[in-house]
C-alpha cells in the first residue's frame, strides 16, 4: 500500500514537472525557403510577427505594408517571418523558388520566409497546431494573412485577422509594446 501511495505521488511530481515547463514558439522550427533549418528559438529575444502569406490573395498587397513594417522596427528587435501556404483559395500554388522571386520582385522583401506549409487542416505545422490550442479556435487562421504576435520570451500574446492591415495602429501598437 505504501508503494502504491509513493508512485502516485512519483507519478504526480512528474507530471507536475512537465506541466511547469511552458511550451513557447521558440520550441517550433521552420524550414526557411531556401531550404535551411528555420528554428524559431534563433529569433529568442526578439519580437516576431508571423505571417502566413499567399502571392495570388485580395490580401496580397499586405506585403508591401510588411516590409515597412519590417525596415520600420526590425533595429529594435522585430522579425517579420512570411509563411506562404496554399490553403486558403489555392492563392500560393507556386514551388518555393517560385514564391520567393515573386516577393523579392514585386515587394523587394528581404525579410525571412520559411518554405510553403500547411496553416490548417490534417497536415497542419506544429507551430500552427500549438498556437491554436494556446490562442482557442477563434484565433486559428481563416484566410491568407493571419498574424500571429510573439513576445521576445516566447510567448504568444496576440492575433490579428487577415483584415487587419500591418500599418493599423492595432498592430503597430501591439509591436511596439512588446519590442524588447
Amino acid at each position: 500500500m505504501i508503494l502504491v501511495f509513493l508512485l502516485v505521488i512519483f507519478l504526480g511530481l512528474n507530471t507536475m514537472a512537465a506541466a511547469s515547463k511552458s511550451i513557447t514558439a521558440y520550441d517550433f522550427s521552420f524550414t526557411s525557403i531556401d531550404g535551411n533549418p528555420l528554428p524559431l528559438s534563433s529569433f529568442t529575444g526578439k519580437a516576431v510577427l508571423v505571417v502566413n502569406t499567399a502571392s495570388y490573395c485580395g490580401f496580397t498587397s499586405q506585403y508591401s505594408q510588411l516590409q515597412t513594417l519590417w525596415h520600420a522596427y526590425r533595429d529594435r528587435g522585430l522579425i517579420v517571418l512570411g509563411v506562404p501556404s496554399n490553403d486558403f483559395g489555392a492563392q500560393e500554388p507556386g514551388t518555393n523558388n517560385e514564391i520567393k522571386a515573386f516577393c523579392e520582385v514585386n515587394f523587394d522583401i528581404d525579410f525571412p520566409l520559411t518554405e510553403k506549409v500547411h496553416v490548417k487542416g490534417e497536415s497542419v505545422h506544429p507551430f500552427y497546431a500549438w498556437a491554436e490550442r494556446k490562442l482557442g479556435v477563434f484565433a486559428k487562421p481563416r484566410w491568407n494573412f493571419h498574424k500571429y504576435l510573439i513576445a521576445p520570451d516566447g510567448h504568444l500574446v496576440n492575433w490579428f485577422s487577415s483584415v487587419t492591415s500591418p500599418s493599423s495602429s492595432r498592430l503597430t501598437k501591439a509591436v511596439e509594446a512588446v519590442l524588447p
